[in-house]
């Protein structure tokens, strides 16, 4: 079988992404929070989103990106259990 994929490496892969992703948001935020909210809340067809820029901290910031990593991690992994049972 060579095409299963490698479920610790899609893991960390996804992970990765997640994380930088989450780093991305945190630092739009930092730096223009009304943009961000605004830029958000579109995304998500007008949801109001402006209450995520007040309670926006240093410490919660990096703890969403370890969450961001971790949720990351394990759905790449499962992707991956999935896509090889699929096989």
């Amino acid at each position: 079988m060579a095409d299963k994929l490698n479920t610790r490496r899609v893991a960390n892969s996804l992970a990765i992404t997640a994380g930088i992703f989450s780093l991305a948001c945190a630092l739009l935020i930092l730096m223009a929070p009304a943009f961000t909210v605004n830029l958000f809340g579109a995304i998500f067809h007008g949801i109001d989103l402006s209450q995520i820029s007040k309670t926006a901290t240093l410490g919660s910031s990096i703890l969403g990106i370890i969450e961001a990593m971790i949720l990351g991690w394990i759905a790449g992994w499962l992707f991956a259990v999935v896509y090889n049972k699929m096989k």
